[in-house]
Parts: structure tokens; sequence; C-alpha cells
């Protein structure tokens, strides 16, 4: 399981001290995840300092799944660059050579960073806060980038029920990142903790098979950060998504 997006706190007193924040960022970004296509030698993000008095740094940086900090197979350029008050601008990530070497029959997963760094107060003793914004970047191959109007991967999932334990699994290439399951839409969300399949996987939904029932319903997180729903019917103890008929 992994968050979707994660934020940290950079505080300045004599030092810096990191903690978790809810606070607003003056650096933002314009998505919230990120498909690099495997066709394509860089992609650009736009970002914004949203604060309209001072100007800001932003600091990018990739990591690999594992979360360490890595300069290949993809890179961040630039990793630092100022932002003018109210102002926005672009940062390119961009592939190496060595991103040939990643596998070519399924997405592989990054974590992109942007941090801003505050301008220096002029004030002794000032506590200074910097949002850290961490989001997903899954690198997806050019062979198996889908067709245009193809139907979703995500209709190819399935559910196994082994007695109260429910097994998500993912026969697709394609991570997926379920934040909702219930037995109906209406299903309340805080109650489930948002779970991420990798390609040719399976995970625990997390979720019991008698809360789910036999019509449970899905919600996933699409390449553009939408909210699509999953309706499942199951037999016995195999669940299989129930597609619309055109």
């Amino acid at each position: 399981m992994k968050k979707i997006t994660q934020l940290s706190v950079v505080a300045s007193l004599t030092g810096l001290v990191l903690c978790s924040s809810v606070a607003h960022a003056a650096v933002s970004m314009d998505r919230t995840r990120v498909i690099y296509d495997g066709g394509q030698k860089s992609i650009s993000l736009n970002i914004s300092n949203n604060n309209k008095q001072l100007p800001y740094l932003a600091q990018g940086w990739m990591e690999n799944a594992e979360g360490e900090k890595i300069n290949s197979p993809l890179v961040v350029l630039p990793p630092v660059q100022r932002l003018e008050p109210g102002k926005s601008s672009q940062v390119k990530i961009e592939a190496l050579p060595a991103a040939n070497m990643l596998p070519n029959d399924r997405e592989s997963l990054f974590y992109f960073n942007l941090r801003e760094i505050p301008p220096k107060s002029d004030k002794p003793n000032t506590l200074q806060i910097a949002l850290q914004t961490r989001v997903k970047l899954f690198y997806r191959p050019k062979a198996i980038i889908p067709e245009k109007n193809a139907a979703p991967a995500q209709d190819k999932l399935t559910l196994e029920k082994q007695g109260e334990t429910v097994m998500l699994k993912n026969p697709t290439p394609y991570y997926v990142t379920i934040i909702n399951a219930g037995a109906t839409a209406k299903s309340d969300a805080k109650d489930f903790t948002p779970v991420m399949v990798a390609p040719f996987a399976s995970e625990n939904l997390g979720v019991s098979a008698s809360k789910l029932g036999n019509s449970p319903v899905l919600t996933y997180i699409n390449d553009y950060g939408g909210r699509p729903e999953l309706n499942f019917r199951c037999q016995a103890s195999s669940c299989q998504v129930v597609t619309e008929t055109k």
C-alpha cells in the first residue's frame, strides 16, 4: 500500500525539522500523478508560486520505488529554479539512456519530489515553513501505451474471496490505485485505506468479503487524476467487472 500524495514540512529556527502538515504550499504543481510515456525523450510539468509577495526557490528530484534519491534513469531539470511572486514555470523530467534498461512489458514506479525553499528572513529567530510535495511517476514503456479509445485496463481487474479476505488481482501491465471499496458507490472512503497493486500482482483489498457483498464497487485513480468506479459481480468466490454494453 502506498500513499497517493505525501507532504512534508521544513521548519527552520536554528536548524531544519521535518514533520507532516496540512498547510498550503506556496509552490504547487499542475497534477497529482505523472505518466511518463516511454516514447518521449522528456516531459514538462507546470509549477507555480502562489505567494504574491515573495519569490521562492523550487527544488525537484527523483526517487525510486524504495524512496531512494536517484540521478538515473530519470533526471529533473533544472534541479533548482527561482519563481517570482505569483509566477509560473516548468520543470522538465528527462529520460537518460539507462531508461532503455527498464522493463518494456510493464510500468516502472518512481516518485517526483518538489520542495519549496522560502527566502531567508531578515528577522532573527523567525519560523520558516516550507512544504514538499511527493507524487507518483509511472514510466510507461512505448510497447504498452494504450491505443486511443481503448477500454480501460482496469476493467480486467478481478476479486478473489478467500474466506473473509478479498484479494485484488491485477493482470495488466499498469499500476492500479484503489481509493475506495464497498458494497455500494456511497460507501464511506474514510474507512478505506488506499491500495496500490503492481503490474501482474495481487494485494489484499483490506475489506472483508461480507462487507463487500456480491456487487462490490471500487473507485480507482486514472491517468488524469479522475476517480472512475468499477462495478463488480460475484459468482461464488470470484468477482468480475461488469462493463457497459454499447
